[in-house]
This record gives C-alpha cells, structure tokens and sequence, in this order.
C-alpha cells in the first residue's frame, strides 16, 4: 500500500464507537449479524458458482473488461470477491471488516474505478445474492429477514467505500493545491529575485560595478531626511581623473576602462556599507558619506582613498570636491551637488595651473 494511502486511512481511522453509531443509523443489529451468518453454510457452497457468474456479468462491460487487462488480474479479482462475499456472512462487521472495506475504497480509487461501475458491480452482486438465498431458504420469514440485513450491510460497505473515495480525491486535489502553492511561492521568489536582480543592474554602472547616476538624486535626498531626523552631517565627495583623456590618447580606451575599473575597485575597498559610491559619468565619481563632516572626509576618508590608489597606480591622481550639509542646515540634493562640482572644478583649475608652472 502506497504511504499517501496508508496516511489516508489513518486519518479515516474508526473507532468502535463511531462504527456502532454508523450501524445504527442504517439499524443494522445484531439479530441481522445473525441471519447473515446463518447463511454463510449456503454460501460457502456456492461461492465459485457465483463469482464465476459475478465476472462473467462485468466483463461484459467494455470499460470494466478494459480494467482487467489479464488472466492474473482476474484471478486475483475473483479471489478478493469470493472472499468479500464471505465476509459478508461472517457475521462479524467489526473495525477489521471495516479496515477492509476502507480498503476497498482505496483500491478502486487507485485502478480507476469509477463509482458508477462500483455501484453496479454491487447491484450485480446483490441481485446474485438474493437469487441463492430466495433458493436456499424456503422460509419467508427467514428470505425476507437475511434479504433485509444484507441490504443493510451493503448499504454501509457503500458509505464506507465512497467515504474512502471522496476522502482520497479531497486528500489528492490537496495534494496538488499544496504543489500549486509551493510552484506559486517558488516562482513568486523566484521573481522577486529577478525583479532585484534587474534593479540591481538598472541601477549598477555595468564597467565599474558602482551604482549609476539614475538614482543618485534619489539616495541623496532620502540620506538627507534620514540625517535631519538624527542631526547627522553629510558630505558629499565630487571626483573627477586628471588627465584621462591623456590616458586614453596615449594608453588606450581599453588602459583607460580598466583605470575606471581601478577606481571603482578603491571606493569599494574603503567605504562603509552606508556609503554610496556613484559613477557621475565618463571619469567623473561621487560619493555620498552619511554621519561623516567635511573635515572627515577630507583628512581621513581622502587620506585613505589615495593610500589605497597608490596600491593600483601612483601616476593616477584626480581632482576632489567636497562639500557638507547640516547638521545645523540641510541643503537641498541639487545644492549639494552642485557645490561639491564647482569645488571640484575649483581643484581641477589648480591642478591644470599647478601643472602650467611646472612645465614652464
């Protein structure tokens, strides 16, 4: 028996209790367990005879004939009915001839039976069973009594069976509601993962691995509402590569690509997970230092920035702004990035100036 199967019927689990209570609302009694098994003698000699006949009923039927795909089924069918039939007139209907008759309910569930052929397999049965008892007994008392039980009797095999039925399509549509759910919440991660991950990419310089300029105003203006509610300071860091123009001239695009790479390499390295490091455009980065002062970024952060640099290359140098908000004042992200730029430029024309007087 398959472990879903056998899950079932524990679920389905009856207790001698519930069996009586099921038997009386059919007023199945005792006395008819006793007519029943008075005729088990007759039916004992008849069984094989009446199987027989039982099979050669339902294979006349194209979609049961279909289901016995063999002589080795039907044996196997004929053994389980002719020992059904003598349960019937065991006399005993206790929670083993239940178990069985759950049992029943699976396996016809399992082969595909559907309920219509179950329901005239057992009207075929019945008429069959009527027919040898109105013969054996000749007391009218005695036919109508056992007829009477054993429709009783029946009557609770089918609830029993069609209880086990529906309970193992319910327990099957569950089955498959619980793998749409999982497929659902499977794909729906799956998607949230997707989703992020092409945030991410909108959002990332695809040479450098920094985040772009498409958010920038955004991060900026959401750090700076979050610095007001704590009164933290702001700096803002604009840079900009001497001379790159010179590398790419002389080193190539390819030299110049990777001196991008190479910056983009350093901002990771030395900032916090609260910085944001941005790639402005062309040679051109900034960065956002939360709960940082001007002063800060210039002696500690910049200090930092070019000891690692010179790691890389010492021939690279670039021009810095830096300019602050709050936490007396909050300007806003426009402000803020246009004053860190001009300082930028400001430090560009002495680079450019310095280098003009050496040269002369």
């Amino acid at each position: 028996m398959k472990q879903a199967d056998k899950t079932l019927l524990e679920q389905m689990a009856i207790t001698e209790s519930d069996a009586e209570r099921r038997k009386s609302l059919l007023s199945f009694s005792a006395a008819d367990a006793a007519w029943l098994a008075r005729c088990r003698p007759v039916i004992e000699t008849k069984i094989d005879a009446l199987v027989d006949e039982f099979y050669e009923i339902q294979i006349r039927i194209p979609e049961v004939a279909q289901m016995i795909d063999g002589a080795d089924t039907l044996a196997r069918l004929r053994g389980m009915q002719r020992r059904y039939v003598l349960d019937l007139f065991g006399g005993s209907y206790g929670l083993d001839y239940i178990s069985d008759r759950l049992g029943i309910g699976l396996a016809h569930k399992r082969i595909g039976v559907e309920p219509k052929f179950y329901l005239s397999a057992i009207h075929t049965l019945k008429g069959l069973l009527a027919r040898l008892i109105n013969e054996a007994l000749p007391d009218a008392g005695a036919r109508q009594a056992t007829l009477a039980a054993l429709d009783k009797l029946l009557l609770f095999d089918i609830t029993l069976v069609f209880e086990t039925y529906i309970g193992s399509l319910v327990s099957e549509v569950k089955a498959e509601k619980d793998k749409s759910l999982t497929y659902a919440r499977t794909l729906e991660i799956k998607v949230m993962e997707r989703t992020q991950q092409l945030e991410r990419l909108a959002r990332t310089d695809p040479l450098t691995g920094l985040l772009n300029t498409r958010f920038l105003t955004e991060t900026l203006e959401k750090t700076l509402h979050r610095a007001q509610r704590h009164s933290d300071p702001v700096t803002f860091v604009y840079f900009d590569i001497d001379d790159f123009k010179k590398i790419n001239d002389i080193e190539g695009h390819q030299r110049g690509d990777d001196v991008l790479r190479m910056i983009g390499d350093v901002f990771r390295k030395i900032s916090r997970a609260e910085d944001c490091c941005f790639r402005y455009g062309g040679d051109e980065f900034c960065i956002i230092l939360t709960n940082c002062t001007e002063s800060q970024a210039s002696e500690i952060y910049m200090q930092r920035f070019n000891d690692a640099l010179r790691q890389y290359r010492q021939d690279v140098t670039l021009s810095i702004g830096i300019f602050q908000t709050g936490p007396d004042h909050y300007d806003d992200p426009e402000t803020v990035i246009r004053c860190a730029d001009h300082r930028m430029y400001e430090a560009k024309r002495a680079f450019k100036s310095a280098r003009q007087s050496s040269d002369a």
